[in-house]
């Protein structure tokens, strides 16, 4: 009568010996290329603030609080990446050094040898979804208002006596000196925010007071200087008050956050009164995306264990699976944009996102474990057939 191995023991809840030294070595490799892996994209994504930080005379701090507030973004987008690079090099490394020989030789089955990676691979899905859904959102909505706040408010307060500080995109303050009283004196604005009246504004002295949580200069004895684009002539306005709001044109209730702020539930149900139809697809398209491309990273780790565990062994296919594995995400990857493209102009299509990401997952599942099972149920008809 021929031996059938015991499912319980494959499906036993509990981690074996072997499962904690892999998982261990997957978790670790995760963590560290993860970690190095965003704090790359950190560092050439961040050079792209270091004129608005500077620009406007911020301290280093203001610089690592504002792109610091990205680096979820980060992970979120490079996670389903890494742990396919993790389990395959991870699995790939077992089988050089006939470590999944000796575990086959072992009695281990094929769902034994890959429960590691797949709890990988289900840690690394859960924690994009958290990303996605919480994280992200709240830490970009975050990252927009401290944007928001250091091109039109921030800068105003930071003001340096003997220096031009720019404190919006249109608009240049200068002052000799600042008194310990916080008077400003000599004071000379640069204001562009009007195209076609711009003006040179000087004072004598002035200060820096806030209303309605917005920067504004009182100044005292001072003129205001404008060349009329029509005439060309040189119009001089001299005055003994005069107050100019620092801040844009635009308050800060006015930005409309975009996307990649709002939750789920906005998206999903967003305030058309804000918003146009146009809009609307696009923000249902986003909330889809996000709770289906967490999925990428169960499918990429499957993908990364057929690579590593499909077919015997042999130095020829231990080059060419990595290959096939790595061309494969490239697929996946570039028909999960495509699709998205596609969907968000034809939201009938929004079913595919989920195609895409799960759909190379279980394919790989059906390949790598359904031999094992029908390996398992010969015996079975065989042991049954007699007595039948």
């Amino acid at each position: 009568m021929p031996v059938v191995r015991p499912v319980p023991d494959r499906l036993a809840p509990r981690l074996s010996i072997l499962d904690r030294y892999v998982l261990r070595q997957l978790l670790l490799a995760l963590l560290a290329s993860t970690g190095a892996l965003a704090t790359l994209i950190w560092l050439t994504q961040s050079l792209h603030f270091v004129s608005l930080v500077v620009g406007r005379g911020l301290s280093l701090r203001v610089f690592l609080e504002l792109t610091s507030l990205l680096i979820p973004s980060f992970v979120a987008v490079i996670l389903p990446i890494t742990t396919f690079v993790v389990v395959q090099f991870i699995y790939q490394r077992l089988g050089t050094d006939r470590e999944l020989t000796v575990m086959q030789a072992a009695g281990l089955s094929p769902l034994m040898m890959a429960r590691p990676g797949l709890l990988c691979a289900t840690i690394a899905t859960g924690l994009c979804l958290i990303l996605n859904v919480w994280i992200v959102p709240v830490s970009y909505h975050a990252f927009r208002q401290y944007e928001f706040q250091i091109r039109n408010r921030m800068a105003a307060f930071l003001i340096q006596d003997g220096v031009f500080t720019q404190v919006s995109d249109n608009m240049t303050v200068y002052i000799r000196e600042r008194a310990k009283d916080g008077t400003l004196r000599g004071i000379m604005v640069e204001d562009d925010r009007t195209p076609g009246a711009e003006a040179t504004i000087l004072a004598e002295e002035g200060n820096l007071v806030i209303n309605d949580e917005q920067p504004h200069v009182v100044l005292f004895n001072g003129s205001r200087q404008e060349i009329d684009s029509h005439t060309g002539r040189l119009n001089v306005l001299t005055f003994a008050r005069n107050t100019i709001d620092l801040s844009s044109p635009h308050g800060p209730h006015t930005r409309l956050p975009d996307a990649n702020e709002l939750s789920i539930a906005q998206l999903l149900h967003p305030d058309m009164r804000q918003y146009s139809r146009r809009d609307e697809s696009k923000m249902f398209i986003e909330a889809w995306r996000r709770l289906s491309t967490p999925f990428c990273a169960f499918s990429f780790a499957m993908i990364g264990l057929v690579g590593a565990m499909g077919g015997n062994y042999s130095r020829q296919a231990s080059i060419l699976r990595p290959v096939l594995a790595i061309l494969a995400i490239v697929a996946v990857q570039a028909l999960t944009l495509l699709v998205q493209n596609l969907a968000s102009r034809n939201l009938h299509l929004m079913p595919l996102m989920w195609i895409c990401t799960l759909g190379p997952g279980v394919i790989c599942a059906f390949v790598l474990f359904v031999p094992e099972f029908r390996a398992d149920r010969e015996p079975l008809s065989r042991v049954a057939g007699p007595r039948a």
